[in-house]
């Protein structure tokens, strides 16, 4: 190459770095001029990460301040995405590692938690809470491959008690995209924990705290090295309940006891509920739900085969084959059987004419009217208090009848059958208190459905035929047949109509002794007697007495409510309360359960075996044992309804667990001291077995 030619290119080349390094120079002189504020904003958020401190949810007590639901301090393992490096190398060490603990857990899970999440990976992703000690060891043991996997403490919901109650304080979960769309989002995240039930649901936001948040350095590997700020989380308000913790005890030893003790003779009797009630102010003093749920199998270490929203491979929580996730106090109806007729009664008394002493009623085992429904006996001549002793179908159907079902359906409103009480609780059920409007409401849209599928099938019928008719001849004459089978169809529908939309005497018949389409929830059957028990005031049935901050400050108090005072005679109710006091007398149906009782704490009640009304039943073998009372008799204090699917008789069922709890309440048995007993039996074995063990160390002989 020559050396001017050279000499050139050099000159160029030496132009060209100098133009570049020139452009170097004056873009970063604009860089330190005009962007020095962000580019230091940016160095420092890289080097800063904000890490939010969960605040404790409150607590919440019983009446006597005893805790049901607490807080601890657990271990979560969750992800930070934008740390992950090989993300499936990453999931698959951390897959590899838990399984000894989770052996359901797989890296599908892990990748499905991250695409639920995938709008908001600023977020960690959290894996599992409440991981035991040994695999946060395990895992910091093993942190080098896995970049991005963090272990934190936070605070989780802790229930102390176990189901105790469980159905009443519900539960908590992790939030849904559905609930995450409703609620303020700066006060929840997608890893937030929500509540899902009971009071847990109804009263979150004064449960759920206000997050905390710290500032930490990080390096450039994402390790922290020293906190900057500190936000404290400030934890939410306590609640205490009206329940009380021993009564709540009895009854859902009692109830359990009582479905164990049915199912030898029932085996279908696997379910049962109840509700135990302050009379004069609406407090729930008990509630229970059998089979129990146990509100600390839904947070933290959920179990993989229990808990489908966090393990879509599993089965749904369900210890028992009905299933616990219904609180069948308030969620379930049933039809009342004749704990019902003091409505019928009372309605009767009302319409006048009836004598409760003097109108006699001749039951000679069947009532004389069609449907012909049969009593529970051959009562002979019966006025209101025997005829409500005995349970007398008969007597029943004929104030029924005398009082008409306008009437009834009036009482039974009055009494808030077939409407929600209103309790403090989510998902409460209505229940139905049929009337002649319901009625034809709800078989119109049956025999209209009935009769389009009809007409639908008679015009394919004869477009078919039609369709293949061989003449003019042949096709006048089906079309003469389609217009008679038309006019045939029509009057049918008229009649049906007629006949299925308009109420029936039967139906009064069936209305007045608690049959039919009458169907209620236990909350309602309790609230119903408890207001026949004060003399006719309708109560608020409520289980949150006051709400108080962290700081114990009383931040709302709840006061009984009264919905109305009923609009019935006095004297109606009076001689209904003597009338179901007789059930527990010589003679009644529930006299066995009270014999024992003292004269001073007289027990009113009312029994009830209920046909089920549920397809595939067999309704003259099957069916729920329903009874309510309250107590005592001359100043009633408490109330209780109760129903055990399956239970057959009132009295034999659902009546032991309302003897169980009176016995508790008034001081005449102890139902806890035997349960006490068993346990320090249970102790001195287990302290006889470590001596044995001990003994047998020295090498001497275990007996």
């Amino acid at each position: 190459m020559k050396s001017d030619e050279f000499k050139k290119r050099l000159k160029i080349y030496t132009a060209v770095v100098i133009a570049l390094l020139v452009i170097l120079a004056i873009r970063l002189a604009i860089v330190q001029l005009f962007f020095n504020e962000v580019y230091q904003t940016q160095a420092k958020d890289n080097r800063i990460r904000l890490v939010a401190i969960k605040a404790p949810r409150g607590e919440i007590y019983e009446r006597n301040a005893n805790i049901l639901a607490a807080n601890k301090l657990v271990y979560t393992l969750s992800l930070t995405f934008l740390q992950l490096g090989d993300q499936q190398q990453v999931i698959n060490n951390l897959v590899s590692l838990v399984q000894d603990y989770y052996p359901d857990m797989t890296s599908d899970f892990i990748e499905d938690k991250i695409e639920k999440q995938k709008f908001r990976l600023f977020e960690p992703v959290i894996i599992i809470r409440d991981i035991p000690w040994e695999l946060v060891v395990k895992l910091e043991e093993n942190r080098r491959d896995l970049p991005g996997v963090s272990v934190v403490v936070e605070p989780l919901r802790y229930y102390p008690q176990a189901a105790l109650a469980g159905h009443v304080l519900g539960y908590i979960h992790s939030i849904n995209s559905e609930e995450l769309a409703r609620v303020e989002a700066s006060k929840y995240s997608i890893n937030s924990l929500i509540g899902k039930s009971g009071i847990e649901k109804q009263y979150e936001q004064y449960l759920r705290g206000k997050d905390g948040a710290r500032q930490v350095e990080v390096d450039a590997r994402g390790r922290p090295i020293r906190e900057l700020v500190t936000l404290e989380p400030s934890p939410g308000n306590n609640l205490y309940l009206t329940l009380d913790m021993k009564l709540q005890r009895v009854l859902e030893k009692s109830m359990a006891d009582t479905l164990k003790r049915l199912q030898v003779k029932y085996p279908k009797a696997r379910v049962g509920s109840a509700v135990v009630l302050n009379v004069k102010t609406g407090e729930i003093l008990a509630m229970c739900s059998d089979p129990p749920l146990d509100p600390n199998d839904w947070k933290g270490n959920l179990s993989l085969q229990r808990v489908p929203y966090y393990f879509p491979q599993g089965n749904a929580y369900n210890p028992m084959e009905p299933g616990a996730e219904v609180n069948r106090a308030l969620q379930s109806t049933y039809p009342p059987g004749s704990t019902f007729k003091p409505v019928t009664g009372m309605a009767a008394l009302e319409k006048g004419g009836v004598d409760p002493l003097k109108s006699l009623v001749n039951c000679k085992g069947a009532y004389w009217i069609a449907p012909y429904i049969p009593c529970t006996g051959v009562h002979g001549n019966v006025n209101y208090y025997t005829g409500m002793a005995t349970s007398c179908n008969t007597f029943f159907q004929e104030m029924g009848r005398r009082a008409g079902k306008d009437a009834i359906v009036w009482v039974g409103r009055q009494f808030g059958l077939g409407a929600k009480t209103g309790i403090d609780l989510p998902d409460e059920e209505s229940g139905l208190l049929p009337s002649p409007e319901w009625k034809k409401e709800k078989y119109a849209r049956i025999v209209d459905k009935k009769y389009e599928v009809l007409q639908k099938q008679l015009a394919q019928k004869y477009e078919e035929l039609l369709a293949e008719a061989q003449d003019d001849e042949q096709k006048r004459s089906l079309e003469k047949k389609l217009k008679q089978e038309k006019i045939k169809l029509e009057a049918q529908y008229e009649i049906d109509y007629g006949f299925e939309t308009k109420w029936q005497a039967f139906d009064t018949f069936n209305m007045s002794i608690g049959q039919g389409d009458n169907d209620y929830t236990v909350i309602q059957l309790a609230n119903y007697v408890a207001t026949i028990a004060n003399g006719g005031h309708l109560m608020k049935p409520y289980l949150v007495s006051r709400i108080v901050s962290h700081d114990n400050r009383v931040l709302k108090v709840f006061h009984p409510q009264l919905i109305h005072d009923v609009e019935l005679k006095a004297e109606s109710i009076r001689e209904t309360q003597k009338a179901m006091l007789a059930v527990t007398q010589p003679g009644g149906t529930a006299h066995f359960l009270f014999y024992d009782f003292p004269k001073d704490i007289g027990v009113a009640a009312k029994t009830g075996t209920a046909q089920t009304g549920r397809a595939g039943d067999n309704q003259l073998k099957e069916f729920h044992g329903v009874f309510v009372a309250f107590a005592p008799y001359d100043d009633p204090e408490i109330a209780f309804a109760g129903v055990v699917e399956y239970g057959h008789h009132g009295s034999e069922s659902a009546g032991y667990v309302a003897r169980d709890i009176f016995e508790h309440y008034f001081g005449l048995k102890d139902h806890l001291a035997a349960d006490e007993a068993d346990k320090a039996k249970v102790a001195d074995k287990i302290i006889e077995a470590e001596a044995a063990v001990e003994n047998a160390i020295d090498g001497q002989p275990i007996e």
